[in-house]
């Protein structure tokens, strides 16, 4: 693990519902970009016991949240913060499911930034979400 994700895990480590109550852990963090990883179980999944999209979307946004504010991690200040976002369920992801969502920024701006956030199952190979989150810098 590199300095700049031990450091973005140890700032959101506050971000407590994404990282106690959900388990998404962030694996790492680059420029303007972040990974996240949660292994699903029968507390994150809906009456179909499939993975809720609730869950879904709290990955996302923490993921996207982490990649907006790679840039400020180093004054421990947090500025970006979504401001909307728009989720796309493409694939039901089953309890016991290993999920990683990756964010990206796809436009910087000074006030706003628009991230992708991709969802994934590497244990069928199916994309599972695709979220797009508007972030504003506050």
């Amino acid at each position: 693990m590199n300095d700049t994700t031990a450091k973005a895990r140890k700032i959101f480590a506050a971000d407590r519902y994404a990282t106690e109550m959900t388990g998404i852990e962030l694996t790492s963090v680059g420029d303007h970009e972040a990974t996240c990883t949660l292994t699903a179980t029968d507390s994150h999944c809906n009456a179909r016991g499939m993975v809720m999209g609730g869950a879904l979307y709290t990955m996302a946004d923490f993921a996207a949240a982490i990649a907006a504010n790679s840039d400020c991690l180093d004054d421990d200040s947090l500025h970006w913060v979504s401001l909307d976002a728009s989720a796309h369920y493409l694939s039901p992801a089953p309890a016991d499911s290993h999920l990683v969502a990756h964010s990206k920024a796809m436009k910087l701006g000074r006030s706003n930034a628009l991230y992708q956030t991709i969802i994934e199952s590497p244990d069928n190979g199916k994309m599972i979400a695709i979220v797009e989150t508007t972030m504003i810098y506050v």
